[in-house]
């Protein structure tokens, strides 16, 4: 059998695809690599990302690498899906004619046909984990039906589409019979769960259910959107002690200038009154959040605004991006994209290094404290581990010296935080374990 490189960029969502169409592959008998240092030589499948101008510009690098690998001899076949040839799907193949083929993001069963294979239904909802083995991510929707005036996602993907709440309770019972512990609930928008099948949010009610699922361990939810949201998930979140005390809900800005222009639907009252009620109904919750500058029209003031905001909200994990022009998008075509992009740059430095302060401040404020840490690897001396406030790769992790002890990958200890810097902790195992 052929070997096949498959090559994932972009985000988590894309990563779930991948895992799904290994798991095809690796049951017809192919030999698998994910992201090789070194490609093997006869398939190559990139699933690109076609989110923002950094992501596209860093899928075509990787298909023109792997096209010149193939022009050189080194590599056999090259295959393209995901988001961004979805999106560009003709252009690409006109000005990329090595790639063999190109697939949208919903159609990558035709690759395996392409290849003489056949796709098994049987294994829908099976994965071979990119992941390490105690933890994975579920996708319970695609799509999006919010309209956001700067982003893309709706174009390339289409409207939301929920997945059906048994096949993804199913998909997390056989998970946890193959030793997943953790469970990272992602979506293009959370909240929008179940409207579609279920005429009504149901994400409260998916929560609550998988929490019950004997073996799941922590459940965690990422992309959630402010406005109508499910208030009942809170109260999932404070009663269910495997739901991680954790939202990550992206607020883009709280300026009611930028958030009319940004067709968010909400205001600066309500976002803050949401914020609020997170905090009141789960105690000890932790806020991640997303923010954008530059948007078309932000003014200084706009600008101030925002940075007046994150000072006083105080989030636990913040990320943030200058804004990017989209081609199709509401933004790209009714707005001038008048900040210059020295200015967009100097006002994420400024913002990022404000967050940077934040989040030292608030990582020494659990030094002395125990937690409830999950042992991810070891690098060098350290241990690295995560509490349930810290989602896999984009958040603070914990290091523990191997000369605390033996820990294995996947279990959970008690560490007592023993010092701390601006994004990351250090600990040593509590006494009683």
């Amino acid at each position: 059998m052929p070997t096949i490189d498959i090559i994932t960029m972009g985000c988590s969502k894309n990563l779930v695809d991948s895992e799904h169409l290994m798991k095809q592959f690796e049951a017809i008998g192919y030999t698998l690599y994910h992201n090789p240092d070194v490609i093997h030589g006869d398939i190559a499948v990139v699933n690109t990302c076609g989110f923002i101008g950094d992501a596209k510009e860093e899928s075509i690098n990787m298909i023109l690498e792997l096209c010149n690998l193939k022009e050189e001899g080194e590599l056999n076949r090259v295959y393209v899906m995901g988001c961004l040839s979805e999106r560009y799907l003709e252009e690409l193949g006109q000005e990329i004619p090595q790639v063999d083929k190109f697939y949208g993001k919903f159609n990558w069963t035709e690759l395996l046909h392409d290849l003489g294979e056949t796709y098994n239904p049987e294994l829908r909802n099976h994965r071979v984990l990119t992941t390490p083995p105690h933890h994975a991510y579920i996708k319970i929707s695609e799509g999006c039906n919010r309209k956001c005036a700067y982003c893309a996602i709706p174009i390339i993907t289409g409207a939301h589409v929920s997945r059906p709440m048994e096949e993804i309770l199913d998909e997390v019972t056989h998970l946890v019979s193959e030793g997943v512990k953790e469970f990272n609930i992602i979506a293009q928008e959370l909240t929008f769960y179940g409207v579609d099948l279920y005429k009504k949010q149901m994400l409260p009610e998916l929560i609550e259910r998988m929490a019950k699922i004997p073996g799941v361990e922590w459940i965690r939810l990422h992309y959630g959107y402010p406005t109508h949201f499910p208030m009942d998930l809170l109260r999932v979140m404070r009663e269910n002690a495997n739901v991680c005390k954790y939202i990550d809900i992206a607020l883009q800005h709280i300026s009611d200038n930028m958030l009319t222009r940004m067709h968010r639907n909400t205001t600066k009252q309500e976002t803050l009154e949401l914020i609020a009620a997170l905090r009141r109904e789960v105690p000890g919750i932790c806020i991640r959040t997303t923010l954008m500058v530059g948007f078309p029209g932000e003014t200084e003031e706009d600008f101030n605004e925002l940075m007046e905001f994150t000072r006083q909200a105080h989030f636990d994990r913040m990320g943030a991006f200058a804004y990017c022009e989209e081609e199709g998008t509401f933004a790209a075509n009714n707005y001038e994209d008048d900040v210059p992009e020295e200015v967009k740059q100097e006002r994420l430095d400024r913002l990022m290094l404000l967050q940077e302060g934040i989040s030292a401040e608030l990582c020494a404020e659990k030094v002395g404290n125990s937690y409830k840490v999950v042992i991810d690897r070891k690098e060098g001396d350290y241990y690295i581990g995560r509490t349930e406030h810290d989602s896999p790769e984009v958040d603070c992790e914990v290091l523990i010296h191997q000369n605390e002890g033996d820990l294995q990958f996947g279990n959970f200890y008690n560490v007592t935080i023993t010092a701390a810097e601006e994004y990351d902790l250090y600990g040593t195992l509590s006494a009683a374990q």
